[in-house]
This record gives structure tokens, sequence and C-alpha cells, in this order.
């Protein structure tokens, strides 16, 4: 053996013997292997291919809670990643499709990223939430306890089907759906590691709004969705129970993006052809910006430095909600950590 060979061997066997001492000692480490395989293209139990593509599956989840399956839409993480993003739709939520997908286009938007999204179908008026009483309007579950599928059926299928964390998620709301996501994420913090808000009404125990909210379930579904069956009167604790601004204390520490334009009309409102709809767009957003703008002054209040967004242009609508899921997209990436 020359002395070259006889190096390398001594080399060999000294790492051998370090490597041993370390284990011995519990120092070694194993590097754990990565999630990097795209399983996107694999379609999951009791789902079908969604029609608008960007691997979009249709999927069927059972909800004990509300005794019937619930269509949810699902875009597989990119490369397998375990983070995963919920979003809500705003108060006339269609029945067969999430308005994420084919308005917000929030899949296409997502494609590349290592997260899995997850759109709930319906609940048109019913604010996402866990009823006291039946609904009585014209779509929707019978027995809405949206709540409940959120935080505790619909992440077990997530994890089961698709390996998302139950403990490191986003929850993303416009309208309707953003105070939901804000309660959401005050009251399950071992789910939600971030929350998003477009055009919310985050205080909806603010005098008049009881009405309100009352009013307007029953203009998208029908005289029989009353706001009393969902939280009970007016002084139930319920209500205050889902009051993001009072309960702005909950989300210390949590990243969160706020957005609300001014109401400043845009070229894609008609005012001509369609004044009912362009005023209404106008007065919507501007009253959100009123209630969002609240929502911020408590949460600074409670050490919550919150990200904004208030575009002085702008109105209750997806040209406006889909430049600011834009805008939110890296700030939601960055606090999963995707």
């Amino acid at each position: 053996m020359n002395l070259k060979m006889s190096s390398m061997v001594m080399g060999k066997r000294l790492t051998a013997v370090l490597v041993a001492i370390a284990t011995a000692l519990g120092m070694a480490t194993v590097a754990a292997p990565q999630a990097s395989a795209d399983t996107r293209g694999v379609l999951r139990p009791g789902c079908t291919w969604s029609p608008y593509k960007y691997y979009v599956q249709d999927c069927w989840v059972s909800s004990p809670s509300m005794g019937q399956k619930i269509k949810v839409q699902i875009q597989a993480a990119s490369r397998g990643g375990s983070a995963g993003v919920y979003f809500l739709d705003g108060l006339r939520a269609p029945e067969h499709y999430s308005d994420w997908v084919e308005l917000g286009h929030a899949p296409r938007k997502f494609v590349n990223d290592n997260v899995t999204l997850a759109m709930p179908v319906g609940g048109k008026g019913q604010f996402y939430t866990d009823w006291q009483g039946h609904w009585g309007g014209t779509n929707g579950p019978r027995t809405p306890r949206w709540e409940t599928f959120l935080t505790r059926e619909l992440p077990n299928y997530l994890a089961r089907e698709f390996g998302v964390s139950r403990t490191n998620n986003s929850v993303v709301g416009l309208s309707m759906g953003a105070m939901a996501a804000m309660n959401l994420a005050a009251w399950h913090r071992n789910q939600f590691k971030q929350v998003t808000s477009m055009s919310g009404y985050l205080n909806p125990t603010f005098p008049g709004m009881y009405f309100a909210m009352n009013y307007s379930m029953q203009d998208s579904s029908g005289p029989g969705a009353r706001v009393e069956n969902m939280w009970g009167p007016p002084a139930s604790p319920a209500r205050f129970r889902n009051d993001p601004t009072l309960n702005v204390g909950r989300l210390q520490g949590m990243p969160m993006y706020l957005s609300a334009a001014l109401g400043g009309p845009t070229p894609d409102i008609n005012f001509v052809n369609n004044p009912v709809v362009g005023v209404s767009a106008v007065m919507l957003e501007f009253f959100s910006r009123t209630s969002t703008r609240k929502f911020e002054i408590a949460a600074r209040g409670a050490g919550i430095n919150p990200v904004v967004s208030y575009s002085p242009v702008g109105v209750h609508n997806w040209n406006n909600w889909g430049a600011e899921l834009h805008k939110a997209r890296p700030h939601i990436l960055s606090a999963l950590g995707a």
C-alpha cells in the first residue's frame, strides 16, 4: 500500500470514529428529506377535476355537524408542502363554485407556490359561523355549522388527503368572509398563523349593524334568512363573540393584512347602464373602509401592527379584491414559511 492510499484509509477510519463518537454523545443529526414531490396532478378520493384547470379539484367533504357533504375546491401545494390557505367568499357566495376560483383567480396566482388552497363552496348569507337555529333561506345547508366545519372537519380531510398541517394555515376572506376570517383566526390560534381581510365589516355590534345584516341576508337569500337564527337577539353573547373589533386582543402576535378602498369609482363601473349596482358598489366599499379603519385603530391599540392597503380608488367588486390578493400573497406565504 503506497503512502497516498494509506492516508486515504486512515482518513476514512478517522471519520468513522468521529461519527461513532458523535452518535454516542447524541450530537450527530440526520437531515430529514424535504417534501419536494409535485402531487398536484394526483386526483384525491371523492374529487373530480375542475373545469377551471390549474390543478383545481372539486371535492366533496363530509360534514357530520351539518348532516351533508360540502363542496370544496382544492389546489394541492406545488412541491408537497404542508401549509394551507382557506378562502372565504362574500355574501352572495355561489352554490356551484367559489368566487375565489372563478373571479378572484386565486389558483392561478398561487399555482407555483408550496401551499394548498382550500375554497369552500356555498354558504350564501350564512357568515361562515355556527348557527344557533336553522337556516330558512333559499340555499345552503339547513343547519349551518361553518365554524365547526372549517376548524375540525375540513382540516381532518385536508390532513388525510392533501397532507395539510392542522397548525400552519392562513385564512383569507372578503366582505362577509372577512368578518368570518377574523373570527376564525381569533378563536383558533392553534390552526391559523395569518389572516387577511378585504373590504370587511369588522364591527357587527356597532349600532344598526344587526338590522343591516338581517336586511342583507334576506336580500340575498329570501325572507327566511334571519340574523336572530344565527346569533340570537341583539344582546346575545354569540353576537359579541363574533365581533372582531371587540376581540382584537386575541389576535396579538398574528400577522394580518387589511385592505379596503375608499370607494372611488373605477372605469369598470357603469353608472349609466346600471346605476343601482354602481352606487351600491361605491357605498358598500366606503362603509367597509370605515369599519376596517376602526378595526385597525383597535388593533394598533392592542399592540398589533397590521399591513394595511387603502387604495384611493376601488369599489366593492372583484377588480379590487383580485388586485389586493396579488399584494397580500407575499405576506401570506411569508407568514406560513412557504
